[in-house]
């Protein structure tokens, strides 16, 4: 189930950011405490328009949507391959003409998925303008018929 997600949820949400992080990129420097986390995604839930997936009545992923742009899609490491990560995606584009997402450049995966959904790399960075100082790849997606 998608709901929309609630402050209260920030705690999970954090929780889960950080455990896909370390398996999917440990190579990615951890810059704050998973109170920080907490703190930043409490911030997070309130200001953009944000999703929680649940299995039975747990959250297991989100993604968070703010100006047009994918901010946060992650599902718990034990959840993945469940087809939630597609179905928050279907979420994201539901109603929307464009969508842009930044995604590490060393994350092979990511991408692998975000060009599954139709994304295409629109640029490349060294990293210097993210706080991870880590390359990274810039990617869109235009619906169907919509101007570029």
């Amino acid at each position: 189930m998608i709901r929309p997600a609630t402050v209260e949820d920030a705690p999970a949400v954090a929780a889960i950011n950080r455990l896909a992080t370390d398996k999917a990129m440990p190579w990615l420097p951890v810059l704050h405490s998973l109170e920080g986390d907490t703190k930043f995604f409490t911030r997070v839930v309130a200001e953009q328009t944000f999703v929680v997936a649940e299995e039975g009545g747990v959250i297991v992923g989100f993604c968070g949507v703010h100006d047009g742009w994918v901010e946060h899609l992650y599902i718990h490491p034990e959840h993945q391959g469940r087809g939630l990560g597609s179905a928050l995606m279907a979420w994201a584009k539901d109603g929307a003409r464009h969508l842009q997402l930044w995604v590490f450049e060393r994350n092979h995966a990511a991408q692998r998925f975000y060009a599954k959904h139709g994304f295409v790399e629109a640029e490349r960075t060294d990293g210097r303008g993210n706080m991870e100082k880590t390359p990274d790849v810039r990617m869109t997606w235009a619906r169907q018929g919509a101007d570029a």
